[in-house]
């Protein structure tokens, strides 16, 4: 089976015609599906437009061809409308938990959330979900009648539950959340529209999610061979991984080395998306799927690996973490990235003047956690050189992060 080839809408697709619209009601659109409106407005936002200066793994002027939180989004979108459209599901709707999916990433990547995680260590700490969530749910403020993008309660449910559920049926944390609790953000957005942090999201935000890690995976690799983090021969090592560079050599012996990891690499996201399909198709079948409700209601996801792409999975982001995102460069370039954000926090705490005019407003009469969470969404929203930018603007001395 093609992995594109395009099926009949599944039974168990979200569909919008039946969603549970948005917290604001707007008169629909003539030509477009709330879905597909929701992918536009995505697209059109500011903290859409800064994802391509903000971190993936490395800082974006090492070099142009290493991936930005822009280009990692497009990739993962690209997976997951393919996944989408080979199970018959809503593709604008996971092509919208796709593009929304790390909205909420500060600068410099995981740096920026380690750092900015320490600086709220007394308010809740941070989380790049929930910034996600109040990304499109409060900071973005480009409509007349309110603020935020107004997403559907489908999208919506799917940028929370990228990782699953958050809580069991009782309310109580699971996963992630056990041992710190759910962001507060998420649970009051939560009280103003329930997004049923208990139950598994759509199967459309269940192929974003699961092409998240494939896109991962595979570019991650791709970044790291052209960084000289590691070598292909390192691959070789690698099950399945390993088993797909003998094929490419057995096929195409003598390849030039640009050309012989693309070709890994491609074929690598091939698979795990043949892969993907396969599972998901017989996990829905052993569910009978005839609804998105049964998709919701399976006690587990339904568009996943198989247990032996799970363990090929666990094995890359193994080799991967030594190799790369331990690697001692970049933990040199993550030091610095931490200490410039936590310098900048601390800065604006202490004297907020140096904040923007339109972000000194909303700290009249706030309190401690209040006026630490505004600054952090501030932080949260830069991107890479607009922090080094104010850093060197503040202070003294700027990391070149090189």
């Amino acid at each position: 089976m093609a992995v594109t080839a395009a099926r009949p809408r599944a039974p168990y697709a979200a569909d919008p015609e039946r969603g549970r619209g948005r917290l604001h009601a707007e008169p629909p659109s003539a030509t477009r599906s709330d879905f597909r409106r929701d992918c536009d407005r995505i697209i059109h936002s500011s903290a859409f437009r800064r994802l391509a200066y903000k971190t993936q793994v490395f800082v974006p002027h090492e070099g142009d061809h290493y991936r930005t939180r822009l280009t990692h989004t497009l990739e993962v979108t690209q997976i997951a409308r393919s996944l989408a459209r080979a199970l018959g599901l809503d593709e604008d709707l996971a092509e919208g938990s796709a593009l929304a999916h790390d909205l909420g990433h500060p600068p410099f990547g995981h740096a920026g959330e380690r750092a900015l995680d320490r600086c709220l260590a007394d308010h809740g700490g941070f989380d790049h979900n929930a910034q996600t969530l109040g990304v499109v749910t409060r900071l973005e403020r480009r409509y007349a009648e309110f603020d935020g993008l107004n997403l559907t309660w489908d999208t919506l449910e799917g940028l929370v539950k990228h990782n699953g559920p958050l809580t069991d049926r009782a309310g109580a944390p699971v996963g992630r959340y056990a041992a710190h609790g759910v962001a507060a953000a998420i649970l009051d957005y939560c009280r103003m529209q329930d997004l049923e942090l208990w139950r598994h999201a759509s199967a459309e935000a269940q192929a974003g999610a699961i092409a998240d890690d494939i896109a991962y995976d595979a570019h991650d690799i791709d970044d790291g061979l052209r960084a000289g983090l590691f070598t292909i021969a390192d691959l070789g090592a690698l099950p399945f991984v390993g088993d797909i560079l003998a094929e490419v050599d057995r096929l195409h012996p003598g390849l030039d080395p640009a050309r012989r990891a693309h070709e890994v690499v491609r074929r690598l996201i091939t698979r795990m998306i043949e892969d993907v399909l396969a599972e998901s198709t017989r996990r829905l079948a052993a569910i009978a799927a005839r609804s998105a409700a049964d998709v919701r209601d399976a006690g587990g996801p339904v568009v996943a690996f198989s247990p032996a792409m799970t363990a090929t999975d666990a094995a890359i982001k193994a080799f991967l973490l030594p190799r790369m995102y331990r690697h001692e460069r970049v933990m040199r370039i993550m030091g610095d990235a931490e200490r410039l954000v936590a310098e900048l926090f601390a800065h604006y705490s202490a004297e907020p003047q140096a904040l923007p005019e339109e972000w000194r407003h909303g700290l009249e009469g706030a309190d401690g956690g209040q006026r630490a969470r505004h600054i952090a969404d501030f932080i949260a929203g830069m991107t890479d050189r607009f922090a080094l930018m104010e850093h060197a603007r503040l202070f003294d001395s700027t990391p070149e992060l090189r």
